[in-house]
């Protein structure tokens, strides 16, 4: 809890004191003594600051679909007390009824409306969309596979990125999974994955929501991501090939980031002046092998002598094989 709250509280705790004080004063009858005001006063101040204690977790936006949710339950409830179905029960019984009406309405009505989500809320009131104005419209959902791979960090570093980050809680839940696996290879890379979540969440330059909401009718983590890009008009981003390809079929908005990499990679050509670190010994004999940031395997001939060094090289020729392009190089 921040100094500047304290410091409001305990201003705030010294008014209520002094305006118990004040009311002894000007109205006698009242209050019939000072003592009594000012523990009158300091008692109201206390409640109020307790109450203040126990709400720190309660957000605007949760105190606004209560109040939501309690006018509808009220709602209910004054249209069960008007239908006249309790026109023949005793007056004296009559209050008991509406009461218990309008205190189990409300209460079911506040609870209901703090579960929900906002497409809930788009089902009672149609053509409204609940969003923030200081925050942009496009809704990014992340897989499990676009979080382990981590790249999404760097793109949102380098400003290529801009939106509200949603994260499913049924990710979340696959993620932990993962890492908590007895495969060490899996839980390295779920642990991975936890790490860069935690940057994106750091990072200042975009929100990250943790989606609360299910996808019952669906069973398979790639269905419900669908489902959830369908009703949040979502972009979903991932690594996972046949996931894109499903999104494409169904007309979402999809981003592979290892096809985004492939279209973002340098143009080589012939006579182009490359620095790369060999780090092994080539098919052939006297070449020395490197490869670019991208994995482009760059072999330098007669540079064998200088494996595990920083070399400058030219590039005389480009290969296409199945695995991508080689690039062969004379030391310059």
């Amino acid at each position: 809890m921040s100094k500047s709250i304290w410091v409001i509280r305990i201003l705030f705790l010294t008014l209520c004191t002094l305006g118990g004080y004040a009311i002894s004063q000007v109205d006698p009858e009242l209050i019939d003594s000072k003592l009594q005001g000012i523990g009158i006063g300091f008692g109201m101040g206390g409640l109020l600051i307790a109450i203040d204690e126990m709400l720190k977790g309660f957000s605007l936006r949760a105190f606004s679909a209560a109040t939501f949710g309690l006018l509808l339950g009220t709602v209910v409830a004054w249209m069960i007390d008007t239908s006249q179905l309790f026109n023949y029960t005793a007056e004296d019984t009559r209050w008991i009824i509406r009461l218990a009406l309008f205190l189990a309405f409300g209460y079911i009505g506040m609870i209901l409306a703090l579960r929900s989500n906002k497409e809930d809320f788009s089902l009672i009131i149609p053509f409204v969309r609940f969003s923030p104005k200081n925050h942009p419209d496009r809704f990014l959902i992340l897989d499990t596979s676009a979080i382990i791979d981590g790249r999404i960090v760097d793109l949102i570093e380098a400003n290529f990125i801009e939106g509200l980050l949603v994260i499913p809680r049924f990710v979340l839940r696959e993620l932990h999974a993962i890492a908590d696996s007895s495969d060490i290879t899996r839980q390295s890379r779920g642990r991975h994955g936890l790490e860069r979540l935690a940057q994106l969440q750091q990072n200042l330059k975009t929100e990250v929501k943790i989606h609360e909401g299910d996808i019952p009718s669906e069973t398979k983590t790639d269905a419900k991501l669908l489902q959830l890009a369908k009703m949040l008009d979502a972009k979903l981003f991932t690594t996972d090939y046949n996931l894109g390809k499903l999104a494409e079929l169904q007309s979402i908005p999809a981003v592979n980031v290892n096809e985004l990499s492939k279209a973002l990679r340098p143009v080589i050509l012939p006579g182009d002046t490359l620095s790369v670190r060999l780090v092994r010994e080539g098919k052939d004999r006297g070449q020395g092998v490197g490869y670019l940031n991208d994995g482009t395997m760059i072999v330098v001939n007669l540079a064998e002598h200088l494996i595990g060094r920083q070399v400058t090289a030219q590039v005389t020729n480009l290969v296409q094989t199945g695995a991508g392009i080689i690039v062969f190089c004379d030391l310059k």
